[in-house]
Order: structure tokens, then sequence, then C-alpha cells
């Protein structure tokens, strides 16, 4: 007679534990394969994924892919994040290595250089205003600039000191790097009602070809300023700044 087999033992997983020289039990080292990726991933920490285990799973079956955010790789050279396929068909994991993106130094000093630059040049302008400032609103915002609001409790002298405090408060937060998008941006409107002061004034002179008398358009340096404060309104204080330095402190 033929010895009867149990179900178990005639099972194909079964069979292919001993055929491959397995002394252990399928309670002693289980198979995943019937398992769905979420169950895989609740089964990991009750028990260890062993080689036998990874070679039961299909070509098709692919772990969840976890996400690594910015602050977790935030002064770490490296970090190893599982990629989509996380098991492939011959039981080998395949990682992808990620670095986080190192510090350009020379960038980051030259751009302070500039911000610091264009912060203490800006405070004589606002220091000459509150000399006069009937004088500055009679021959300057009155004429040129006058589509501005001028009816109480605004006037034009009320124009004038809130330029001066722009170049005096946000000529400071640009120099120290703190709330350093708020300060170019007052700082960028004032240079931009420069300019079109200058160009009411004195025309476009020829721009850009026009070679002047003074050897530089009247709008010249609002216009360079302008630029500035519009790369710091885009791209913030940069590394070296106060910004930065309370945001790591957070």
């Amino acid at each position: 007679r033929r010895p009867l087999r149990t179900r178990a033992a005639s099972s194909p997983r079964f069979r292919s534990s001993r055929t491959r020289g397995d002394s252990c039990t399928r309670s002693t080292r289980p198979s995943l394969s019937h398992l769905r990726p979420r169950q895989i991933l609740r089964q990991l920490p009750k028990t260890m994924m062993t080689q036998h285990a990874i070679r039961g799973l299909s070509g098709a079956t692919a772990l969840p892919r976890l996400r690594t955010s910015r602050a977790s790789l935030r002064g770490m050279k490296s970090a190893v994040a599982p990629a989509r396929g996380l098991v492939s068909r011959r039981g080998r994991a395949n990682t992808v290595v990620v670095k986080a993106e190192e510090t350009n130094w020379g960038r980051e000093l030259s751009s302070a250089v500039v911000r610091v630059g264009a912060g203490v040049l800006m405070v004589h302008n606002g220091l000459d205003k509150l000399v006069d400032p009937e004088g500055f609103a009679k021959f300057v915002v009155e004429p040129y600039l006058g589509f501005l609001p001028h009816d109480e409790p605004l006037s034009f002298v009320t124009w004038t000191y809130l330029a001066a405090g722009a170049e005096l408060v946000g000529a400071a937060g640009l120099t120290l790097g703190f709330l350093t998008r708020l300060s170019a941006a007052s700082l960028f409107s004032t240079m931009g009602l420069a300019v079109y002061f200058h160009i009411a004034q004195s025309g476009l002179e020829g721009f850009p070809l026009g070679v002047v008398e003074k050897h530089q358009y009247a709008y010249e340096p609002a216009a360079l300023y302008c630029l500035i404060y519009f790369y710091f309104v885009i791209n913030g204080g940069g590394a070296v700044s106060l910004d930065n330095a309370l945001k790591k402190d957070d």
C-alpha cells in the first residue's frame, strides 16, 4: 500500500521547502507570498523576513514607497530611501541613495555681502528725507507722484515719512536678514517709485545706447537698487541671515 500523505505534506509550498534542504518548519520560517504588501508590513515587526520568505515573493509584489521629508534629511550627508520595487525577482533588496543638497557657501557668502551692502547704502536716503520732509513732498512727491492717495488722513508729507521709514527700517531688516522678503519688498516699492520719478523728470535719456553728459542715467542707481531688492524678495536672506538662524532654532 502507498503511504497516506497529508494535505500539508502534499502541498507545493511544503515540498519546495523540503527539496531545498530547509530543515525549518513552516511555523518557524513562514512564507509571505500569500500576503498583500500592507499585510507584509504588519507582519515584519512580528517575524523577520528570511531569505526563504523573500524568495516566495513574486516579481510583481512591491512594498509601498516610504516618503522622507526634507526635515529628516537636514544635516545628513546621505540617507537611504527605499525604492518602488523594494524586492527584486532574485530576492535582493533594491535601495536608492539620496544625498542631501550641500550648502554652496560661496554663493551664500556673496549673496550676504550684496544684501548687507544694499541695506547699508540705503540708510542715507531715508535720513535725507527726514531733514526736510515738507520740501521733498512739495518738489518731488506732489508734482511727479500726485497719483498717490493724498486725501485725509493721508497727505504728500505722510508719503514722505513712509518712504523714509521704509528706507530706514527696511534697510535695517535687509542688512540683518530679518524678515528679509518683507524688508526687500518695502525697499523695492520705494525704489520703483524713484525710478518712475526720474523717468518722468528726465525721460529715458536714449536708453540703452544713449551717452549722457553725467555718464549715467538719472534713474540708473534706483533701477539697480530695484533689481537687487527684487532678487531678495524672491530668494530671501539665504543661509547667512537672521531668518535662517531663527528657522533652525524652531
